[in-house]
């Protein structure tokens, strides 16, 4: 019986733990894209997609060691998404006007999680694997990004371009820029996890800090969204 009940507190901490994760993580991601995405917009940075794409692997490369649950890097986009769908009714604007921005967010997230469910081993193995993982999830994003976009909110910018003109152009900017940012998060995760993560989770610290992290991200993209980024 105290072997069950001890198992059940674990995988309650364990899901906590997690969940505590893909809110920091996509909190970050979010602020990252509201904040720094909308700096990049207004000194008109040429390579913004692909800097917002390779930060965005990075956070997930560190969530993916620290955590191991791929699946988990389907949720941190989600709450990315949600951070930048707050200029939404602080600005009264339609959702449409962010569709093509989150659908990058969401679709990145999506093919880093498939990816990383077939080469998770190779990836805490080889950094050749990580840059080639970082490289393939922006490309396959950047194809289902253009497909879905076109059907949801055709853009003067996406209109521009034909499938492949896109995936050479915009895919491979993002999968240069992912396949240096995701192995340097990857590292900082390792970081992390030497650190004995697991057993830092379960102090009130922990608890704290994760709090005030997620708090600050969500204030301070509010504040960027109210400053016009």
């Amino acid at each position: 019986m105290t072997t069950n009940i001890q198992s059940q507190q674990t995988e309650r901490q364990g899901l906590v733990y997690v969940i505590i994760g893909i809110l920091v993580f996509g909190s970050l991601w979010g602020l990252s894209e509201v904040a720094l995405g909308g700096g990049l917009h207004a000194t008109q940075f040429p390579y913004r997609a692909g800097l917002l794409a390779g930060i965005g692997m990075a956070l997930m490369g560190m969530a993916l060691v620290i955590h191991k649950k791929p699946a988990m890097l389907i949720g941190i986009g989600l709450v990315a998404v949600l951070v930048k769908l707050l200029a939404v009714p602080m600005l009264h604007i339609s959702v449409t006007c962010k569709a093509n921005s989150c659908i990058a967010v969401f679709t990145e997230a999506v093919a880093l999680s498939l990816i990383a469910f077939l080469l998770l081993n190779q990836m805490g193995k080889s950094v050749h694997a990580r840059m080639g993982s970082g490289a393939l999830a922006a490309i396959i994003a950047s194809v289902g990004f253009y497909f879905i976009g076109m059907n949801v909110a055709p853009c003067n910018y996406l209109l521009s371009f034909s499938p492949g003109g896109f995936i050479v152009t915009e895919g491979l900017i993002w999968a240069a820029f992912s396949a240096i940012l995701l192995p340097l998060g990857y590292l900082a995760g390792e970081k992390l996890a030497a650190k004995n993560f697991s057993v830092l989770a379960r102090r009130p610290l922990y608890y704290a800090t994760s709090v005030v992290m997620i708090c600050l991200s969500w204030g301070l993209s509010a504040l960027a969204i109210a400053a016009g980024l």
